[in-house]
């Protein structure tokens, strides 16, 4: 395992979508069923579940216990992705056992600036050099003030202090941790050895080969192909609209109602930007605060937004009430659903049939809107009030296609543009072969990688730039070098010359053209700090491991047994 590769991603932070965190919160809570009691039919069950200061059997419970550890990541990672279902329940597990924990050795609340302080870590706040950006942390709060689900600030430092409490308990049972030193030494020689490369790089782009294949070729290729070409379930529905901007006329705003709109929303109404301040001739004078000009300045837009967003609750009332209406009328069948749309003279609309993974512009790109239709079926054949980006809507059923294995003749296009790109991709690799042997008998004969370049292109036709890499160390590698060239260098001795690493649109080749190893007894200064490092790494893995046994005995007490 390459365990020195790590790639660095820059902190992309979307503020303006932090308001959407609960929804990916408590969602977690009715998508697990990992564990026993949680998401399984026995969640309703009256026999009580103790997990912990949690009682699983009860809904609140779940949804606290879930929702914080959903806020907590959340908050940790930031924009560096999520967490699944299943992810997150162990984290939800270990956090409330490490809270435990935390309240048997009595380690107090933390203080103001302990919070301060870890707030100040969360990728959640940093800006685009990784540090804490305190402009995204405000717009953050401000945010919170419009969070339709109600999270709110105090939620916010109440779990940041929780999880102060929590890295207290996980340097306790982390430990010094232990390291062997040939670990440290292999550590050493990946991180510190000083490399210096010459790369090649095949275009992919530029090769096209011809390629001819006969039908009977793409009807075999078609039959090993398996479920590939397989058509996914498809939902037909129809659905009644109920457009956000049907409801503009409807919208009555005073000028006040704008304003405090604007005083709650200060941050997703900037100024705009002053010409005069990227005029150089002009003295740049920064003017006094003026909330009034400011607001002043964007009105129109302020006014704009609280209207669409008026307009949105009313189109979402209107649909409610005919839901409710729906569901009052007891119309269970298709054939009473498609009576009562008549009854009221509503109109309904046609939507094409779409797969799980598609989201059809008719349901205004709501993913909500495809589970929940995916959810209908003859006996259900109505849906709730759905609220969308452009306003509310209620799907009708009318079919559910199961999967099915098309015929060839229907997907015959995509399996020969699939058939060509994989034998486009086996010639570029062969033809990568050929040329790393000619790379190889020109380095022998005491070229460079540069010079043997010209006659790899002459002999394969193959599209190659070379480029040299000045000595680095991957402690120390340049940013921007590519990381497969880094995948490479495991296998290199000095002089050696990889395979072609085809990745993405290009194969590359990697010439080590020279090799040093680092020091690697005790006496190297960085022996001790990779130890540490090592060693740190492994405490960590042995407190998860503590946690991990901890939930388990926890979760069997209350476990209900299997029936035989």
């Amino acid at each position: 395992m390459i365990t020195w590769i790590q790639k660095y991603f820059q902190h992309h932070f979307k503020v303006v979508f932090a308001v959407l965190l609960a929804v990916t919160i408590i969602a977690f809570v009715f998508t697990i069923g990992a564990a026993p009691g949680l998401g399984s039919a026995d969640r309703q069950a009256a026999i009580d579940r103790p997990f912990f200061s949690y009682n699983l059997s009860l809904q609140s419970d779940q949804e606290r216990l879930m929702g914080d550890a959903g806020l907590s990541a959340n908050l940790r990672m930031g924009a560096f992705g999520q967490l699944d279902g299943e992810q997150i329940q162990n984290y939800a597990f270990q956090r409330a056992a490490t809270l435990h924990l935390a309240d048997l050795w009595h380690i107090p609340a933390p203080t103001t600036a302990e919070i301060t302080d870890q707030i100040k870590t969360l990728r959640m706040f940093a800006g685009q050099d990784g540090q804490f950006d305190a402009k995204a942390y405000q717009t953050f709060r401000d945010n919170l003030k419009t969070n339709p689900r109600g999270i709110r600030e105090a939620d916010i430092l109440r779990v940041v202090a929780d999880d102060v409490r929590t890295e207290k308990v996980q340097t306790l049972l982390s430990g010094p941790g232990y390291v062997l030193p040939a670990d440290i030494r292999s550590q050493l020689g990946r991180s510190d050895t000083n490399w210096t490369l010459a790369t090649a790089t095949a275009e992919y782009t530029a090769f096209k080969p011809a390629i001819t294949a006969s039908d009977k070729d793409l009807a075999d290729y078609f039959e090993q192909a398996g479920s590939r070409y397989d058509i996914p379930p498809q939902m037909v529905v129809e659905i009644l609209d109920f457009p956000a901007l049907d409801f503009l006329s409807k919208v009555t705003l005073a000028e006040t109602d704008v304003r405090a709109f604007y005083d709650a929303n200060p941050s997703r109404f900037p100024k705009p930007a002053d010409p005069a301040k990227n005029d150089p001739a002009k003295p740049q004078v920064t003017p006094p605060a003026d909330p009034a000009a400011d607001f002043a300045a964007v009105k129109t837009q302020v006014e704009s937004a609280l209207r669409f967003e008026r307009a949105q609750k009313l189109s979402a009332k209107a649909a409610s009430d005919v839901s409710l209406a729906l569901f009052e009328s007891k119309a269970r069948t298709s054939e009473a659903v498609a009576a009562f749309i008549t009854s009221r003279k509503l109109t309904i609309k046609p939507v094409p049939a779409f797969s799980r993974e598609g989201s059809p512009a008719e349901l205004g790109g709501s993913s909500e809107a495809v589970s929940e239709a995916f959810r209908l079926n003859k006996d259900r054949p109505v849906s709730d009030a759905i609220t969308t980006p452009t306003g509310s809507l209620i799907l009708v059923w009318k079919e559910t296609r199961p999967s099915r294995k098309p015929l060839f003749t229907e997907v015959k296009e995509k399996v020969t543009a699939d058939h060509a790109e994989g034998e486009r991709r086996k010639k570029f690799i062969e033809l990568g072969k050929t040329a790393k042997s000619t790379y190889e008998t020109r380095l022998k004969a005491g070229e460079t990688l540069e010079q043997a370049t010209a006659a790899v292109v002459t002999a394969t036709g193959l599209k190659l730039e070379s480029k040299a890499i000045p000595a680095f160390t991957l402690r120390n590698r340049p940013q921007d070098l590519d990381f497969s060239v880094l995948g490479a260098l495991e296998r290199l001795e000095k002089g050696g010359l990889s395979d072609m690493v085809v990745t993405g649109d290009k194969g590359i080749f990697v010439l080590a053209v020279d090799k040093q190893a680092p020091d690697l007894t005790d006496k190297n200064p960085r022996f001790n700090e990779s130890r540490d490092q090592i060693a740190s790494f492994a405490a960590r893995i042995g407190a998860s491991a503590v946690l991990s046994e901890l939930v388990e005995e926890e979760l069997k007490k209350t476990t209900p047994p299997v029936a035989r």
